[in-house]
């Protein structure tokens, strides 16, 4: 995306009101100044909820009882990083919510928190708790990873009224069970909602080339057949020791963003080029 103008060719922009802005300016911040110039104080263009995320979790027949707690326990602690939390916080007004539901067969998926909007650092700690206290159900061995992709679909296309809408969904192996993951990209698609994975590869000590193959393949395994939409990608935890580190990378690359007083400014429709104004 160009800037509109060069150091040897400095343009003026004229905004509303008179402002003048001079030297090389970037598209998003021009966006911005609009959206900020033409939008009254508490109006609804700067209320609501910038991000809807939604965590699925993992908890088929090949995790146990020690996995499961790394898990919830890994989740709770990258929410409790300092830049999650930062990213999480930076604007109260319009607030990130989440939801995390747990996922095996076909018909075994349970939400452990509902829709929670996040303002303050007390309903961070809040969530931390939920998720501590949360002890595990029995529930089928099996891997539905399709139908896991379909609830996570369900509570969020119903969240309509987020900026963005993202499904974070972990898994530690291939779908045996239910529809095909990759029949449901689709309609994600469709309703532009993003899909990210967090794979877990085989934790038992072996050789640390075989481990390594044996998550890559796992890691092209959702890459081709789960994630979906514009920047989606796959992160990968070597074992559920790693899995507090991976998720608090992958929450902060979900969560990064520029956000002025409350807006957005990555928007998608905003052009790749300017032309600059002649007169200066």
């Amino acid at each position: 995306m160009r800037t509109l103008c060069s150091q040897d060719n400095r343009r003026v922009l004229n905004c509303r009101h008179r402002y003048r802005i001079c030297g090389c300016i970037h598209p998003a911040l021009v966006f911005a100044i609009y959206l900020l110039s033409n939008a009254a104080p508490g109006s609804a263009q700067t209320q609501g909820c910038r991000q809807a995320l939604a965590l699925g979790l993992d908890v088929s027949g090949s995790v146990d009882t020690l996995e499961y707690r790394l898990q919830l326990d890994g989740l709770a602690a990258a929410l409790g990083t300092p830049r999650v939390r930062s990213a999480l916080l930076s604007a109260p007004d319009t607030p990130v919510e989440i939801l995390v539901y747990e996922w095996s067969g076909t018909s075994d998926q349970h939400i452990l928190v509902n829709w929670t909007p996040i303002r303050t650092a007390d309903e961070i700690t809040a969530l931390q708790s939920l998720l501590a206290s949360s002890q595990r159900r029995a529930a089928s061995p099996a891997t539905a990873l399709g139908n896991a992709m379909l609830t996570g679909f369900k509570v969020l296309n119903a969240r309509s009224d987020c900026w963005v809408r993202t499904l974070d969904i972990s898994g530690d192996g291939k779908s045996n069970s239910g529809p095909e993951p990759r029949d449901m990209k689709t309609q994600f698609e469709r309703a532009k909602i993003n899909v990210n994975a967090l794979v877990v590869g085989v934790d038992s000590p072996g050789i640390g080339d075989l481990r390594q193959e044996e998550i890559g393949e796992l890691a092209a395994y959702f890459q081709t057949n789960v994630i979906t939409g514009p920047d989606a990608f796959v992160q990968t935890a070597l074992g559920y020791e790693d899995y507090a580190n991976a998720m608090a990378r992958k929450l902060e690359r979900e969560l990064k963003g520029l956000v002025v007083s409350g807006l957005p400014v990555d928007l998608p429709l905003l052009s790749s080029t300017f032309a600059p104004l002649d007169h200066q």
